[in-house]
């Protein structure tokens, strides 16, 4: 296979699945993703995972295991997908998304996916760690879901 892949994480923390939406480019401007990029030559999926998601939100993250299947995107190029936890940082949209929410269970419908992420999104949110399964942390009775940002940084 010669198709380019890009990872995306299904980040977990505290019994819930992170949410980016798109500020670029255009054709996909606010429509929602699972963060990530493009694979770049020498790397694993994980270390690219790891290296996405730092250099979009600003944390650390710990890829747990790749969600079967892989779905086109533009042509030449495929998404693969990881469940990750969230290691440290708070999440910020630093680049290519202008506002993040974290989704708890049945809430994968509160955004409007990027078509091919949606098969993903099922998967992720079936796999998503609740209770004493979360890794990494206990979920707060009281934690908030909902916007991490006001949506004021484009």
């Amino acid at each position: 296979m010669n198709d380019r892949v890009v990872v995306a994480g299904a980040v977990y923390d505290q019994g819930r699945l992170l949410a980016a939406r798109r500020s670029a480019p255009p054709e996909l401007a606010g429509r929602w993703e699972l963060p990530g990029g493009k694979l770049e030559p020498g790397e694993t999926g994980e270390q690219a995972l790891v290296r996405e998601l730092r250099e979009e939100l600003g944390v650390e993250t710990e890829p747990l295991e790749r969600i079967p299947g892989e779905w086109p995107l533009a042509p030449g190029y495929v998404l693969r997908v990881w469940t990750a936890r969230l290691v440290s940082g708070v999440p910020a949209p630093l680049q290519d998304h202008d506002e993040l929410r974290w989704l708890g269970p049945g809430e994968s419908d509160a955004v409007d996916w990027l078509d091919q992420d949606r098969p993903a999104v099922a998967e992720a949110m079936r796999r998503l760690p609740t209770g004493t399964d979360a890794p990494g942390a206990t979920p707060e009775p009281d934690a908030p879901t909902g916007p991490l940002s006001d949506g004021a940084r484009h």
